[in-house]
């Protein structure tokens, strides 16, 4: 599936943004002196790495005049053979580096010869500024080769992409204060001519206050700026199989995405919710703090090195993903607080686990749930009473369908129906809800493990993990093994293929071994429900007086005497299925 599929319509007014001001303003920095376009030859005579010959030969009044080719701030088609800063020149391996990116961002201007074409231009993108986002004094070069290659160059094509190129980097990083004068010097002599002007302008002060990216663009922003749009609508999928566009940028962190989803659809609050990147075979929640595109280009690069180059079939790797907005740690829950959350994620997310047999139901239980599921499904429509036998996978959990025959699960659930048949089906929602918030395993993501350490415990466990800890449930008859608090886990790690626990101290705690190939959604829900209590802990510590601190802290729950340890050298979720091992005092399913 092509990538920009996942975005909605653009909407009529989007290509017009590249011609509107941005509102933002900017600090003084040069002119540009009578309507010319600004350039960086002052700021090269002292920064630039310019042996004295060619100084002489480019800087004379003929050469100018002439428009000589070989400026050193100015378009070139040939190769640099040296940075253009002098401080990165110096260093033979940092020059080497902006030697490539120099000739990648020739390539994908057209100024130089490449074989790649279509989406495999991205690569040159990558090439452009990989080195930079691991070395922070690259990144003055590559916007000197950017701007150096935009002044004086005259070719369409070739400056279309420039800019293409030049918007990128505004969203990826900034550059010293000394440079940026330059920079939005530059941007302003071009805001009459080139649109993108002051977009970038924008860009790169937003970026100075929010932070600098980790990873090269992904291929979705590439696609927007080559398509001529510099808004990005993306589309959000919900639990109640609708979704809604959301316009997103570079600087678009998965907090500022789940606060703005969450405004839109009046929910009272964003706590406890999550954006999660469904790509492949997994489902993974993204750090409130990471660059949305920061997370996906993360996840898509460990996917290529971790997959084969085609799947089984033989069709290429799908690397197209999907994002989704729901629930991930429940807290303080009561139904009827937010209506809006029940009726368009709660009632969603906890059907499915009712209908699996997760939780601990009798026949009464199941028939009266059954019964409004089917209301919130047909409403006051009787006529599908007819099909409940053939439904009831739909209606009534798995593991205890077979205790009654078909026909008597009907009357059952009819039965219930008839008692509530006048509620509407937001109504029916809210009752089921209120229904199961009752029992001790609501709001739980559960995970069917095989584990090896506790003889006394069934090989397969089913493990829930909720406020109140990790729980380990008999699956045959739901019956609780063991609940750990939060506060009780001093250790944990997960990988492609388990999830391990140790539970009080290393020396003389307990250990759970378990196989499972969800390792990594588990330590992230640890991760996330520890990091949570900690930060309550110490929220409740700093407002307290310093005689009330151990009674905050008694009454989180005991924090323990050593803090959780999830050991050094984990990847958390975000690794997907790569080793990971962590401790609860570095805060970072089947739901």
């Amino acid at each position: 599936a092509e990538v920009l599929a996942l975005f909605s319509e653009q909407s009529a007014d989007a290509q017009q943004k590249m011609t509107q001001g941005s509102g933002e303003e900017e600090e003084a920095a040069p002119a540009a002196g009578d309507g010319q376009a600004y350039t960086l030859e002052e700021y090269s005579l002292h920064h630039f790495h310019i042996p004295p010959k060619v100084m002489k030969k480019t800087m004379s009044k003929s050469a100018l005049k002439r428009k000589d080719l070989h400026l050193p701030w100015g378009f070139t088609r040939e190769p640099i053979k040296s940075a253009l800063l002098n401080r990165v020149a110096a260093n033979p391996e940092l020059s080497q580096k902006a030697q490539v990116a120099f000739l990648n961002l020739m390539k994908y201007m057209g100024d130089y010869p490449t074989k790649l074409k279509g989406r495999a231009m991205s690569e040159l993108v990558d090439g452009v500024f990989t080195d930079a986002l691991q070395h922070d004094i690259l990144r003055d070069e590559i916007y000197c080769q950017i701007i150096k290659q935009l002044s004086m160059n005259g070719l369409k094509n070739s400056e279309e992409k420039g800019w293409e190129v030049l918007w990128l980097a505004t969203g990826l990083f900034a550059c010293s204060a000394t440079l940026l004068k330059e920079v939005q010097a530059f941007l302003r002599s071009k805001q009459a001519s080139q649109p993108l002007a002051v977009d970038c302008l924008a860009r790169v002060n937003k970026t100075m206050r929010h932070g600098q990216r980790k990873y090269p663009p992904h291929l979705v922003e590439i696609e927007a700026i080559q398509h001529k749009t510099t808004q990005i609508f993306h589309k959000v999928y919900f639990p109640n199989e609708t979704d809604q566009a959301f316009e997103v940028d570079s600087g678009t962190r998965a907090k500022d995405f789940t606060s703005e989803i969450a405004k839109r659809l009046k929910l009272k609050s964003p706590e406890g919710f999550s954006l999660f990147v469904k790509i492949a075979d997994k489902v993974i929640s993204v750090p409130d703090g990471d660059f949305f595109f920061d997370f996906v280009r993360h996840l898509t690069e460990w996917l290529k090195k971790a997959k084969p180059p085609k799947d089984k079939d033989g069709s290429p790797l799908n690397l197209s993903y999907q994002a989704f907005f729901m629930k991930k740690l429940w807290t303080d829950y009561a139904v009827g607080t937010d209506p809006n959350a029940d009726k368009t994620f709660y009632y969603h997310q906890e059907l499915p686990k009712f209908i699996r047999g997760y939780h601990r139901a009798n026949k009464e239980d199941a028939a009266h749930l059954g019964s409004l599921v089917y209301q919130v499904r047909f409403g006051s429509d009787k006529g599908a009473f007819a099909r409940i036998p053939t439904m009831l996978r739909e209606l009534i959990p798995h593991d205890i369908i077979r205790l009654q025959s078909p026909d008597d699960w009907k009357k059952a659930i009819v039965a219930q129906y008839n008692k509530h048949a006048t509620l509407s089906q937001d109504a029916a929602k809210s009752a089921f809800l209120k229904y199961v918030s009752r029992w001790q395993t609501f709001g739980s993501a559960f995970f069917e493990v095989k584990q090896t350490t506790e003889p006394r415990y069934p090989e397969t466990l089913l493990i829930a993990i909720n406020k109140s800890g990790v729980n380990l449930i008999n699956p045959a008859t739901k019956e609780f093994l063991a609940t750990h608090a939060f506060t009780q886990i001093s250790n944990w790690s997960s990988g492609n293929t388990y999830f391990h626990m140790t539970m009080g101290n290393l020396v003389n705690g307990s250990r759970l071994l378990c196989e499972t190939n969800l390792g990594y959604k588990m330590d992230d829900l640890l991760t996330s429900y520890i990091s949570l209590m900690l930060a309550n802990i110490n929220k409740s510590q700093r407002k307290e007086p310093a005689g009330a601190k151990g009674k905050a802290a008694a009454a989180a729950g005991k924090a323990p005497a050593a803090t959780p340890q999830k050991a050094a050298g984990s990847s958390s979720a975000r690794s997907a299925g790569k080793p990971s091992s962590r401790n609860a005092g570095r805060p970072g399913a089947r739901r």
